[in-house]
């Protein structure tokens, strides 16, 4: 072995030592980066707490019932903001405010029925479907959905799918539908930084991906951020409720007033439809086949 060989060897050494240590120290910083933003996660967890418990104000209810005509049926599918969690009172929530708002624009009593169960995600849409009575054919409804997706990282691939098939379910039934999309997490003051920011640039991924299936399959997007955002960044203590991570009543009547032309839209189209009613009963128990 001559002197070139004996300085080659010596130079691979030391670079497989120095790319050694650098994957070391690479490796040390994502787990340090994955404990620190488990850290901030129990941090936002003890902040926000449950101080409004785990139960929604029950709105579901005919509203505007003196008005003339039968009732236009109303559905609410998705998790807390769905539900209504952190409105006072019933006519607050998200569904009463649609409700409300519907019945005052086609002049005709809505019934509200809230399938949306707090806590839920995506892949619980086609549960909350699957409790709906056989007979139950709603003109209009609306999925709000995806917050707790972000913060239990669900695969934005496995958040869409549900959607999809929800989406697909409904149009089997003859509804019409709109799809208020994630809205930004970024606006969450109790979760510190940098997780509030990790969980917006997620939270604005799995929005447009449910913007881009709404379309695709036959709903209406409405993008949540770009319609309210602004007020729960810019208004913290006037658009959220106690616990600071759901919308007070004026967050709600802002969400809903951003949601309510497409749901008037969507409701004139189910009820001037020909084709409303599913043709065969395996249609209407069943969920379409992807």
């Amino acid at each position: 072995m001559d002197a070139v060989d004996r300085r080659r060897i010596r130079s691979l050494r030391l670079s497989t030592g120095v790319l050694g240590a650098a994957g070391l120290a690479i490796a040390g910083a994502a787990v340090a980066a994955r404990l620190a933003l488990a850290r901030q996660a129990r941090i936002a967890r003890r902040r926000i707490g449950k101080p409004l418990g785990e139960d929604a104000v029950d709105a579901d209810r005919v509203w505007r019932r003196r008005l003339a005509g039968e009732p236009v049926e109303l559905l609410l599918l998705g998790d807390s903001l769905a539900a209504g969690l952190g409105a006072p009172r019933r006519k607050d929530t998200l569904g009463g405010r649609l409700a409300k708002g519907l019945a005052r624009r086609l002049r005709r009593p809505v019934r509200l029925r809230t399938a949306a169960i707090v806590g839920s995600e995506s892949t619980d849409l086609d549960a909350q479907l699957a409790a709906l009575e056989t007979d139950y054919l709603p003109h209009v409804a609306v999925v709000v959905v995806g917050g707790n997706d972000v913060t239990h990282r669900i695969p934005v691939s496995l958040s869409v799918q549900h959607l999809e098939d929800a989406i697909g379910w409904l149009h089997a039934l003859g509804a019409g539908v709109v799809v208020g999309t994630c809205p930004d997490l970024g606006a969450l003051r109790p979760v510190p930084q940098p997780l509030r920011s990790i969980a917006s640039r997620m939270s604005r991924r799995l929005a447009a991906a449910q913007a881009q299936a709404a379309i695709e399959h036959g709903a209406t997007a409405v993008d949540l951020r770009r319609a309210v955002g602004a007020m729960f960044f810019d208004q913290p203590e006037e658009m959220f409720s106690l616990d600071r991570f759901h919308p007070s009543a004026l967050g709600y009547r802002r969400t809903a007033e951003a949601l309510l032309p497409a749901v008037v839209a969507a409701a004139e189209e189910a009820l001037t439809s020909a084709a409303r009613f599913p043709d065969t009963v395996e249609e209407l128990l069943s969920p379409p086949l992807r």
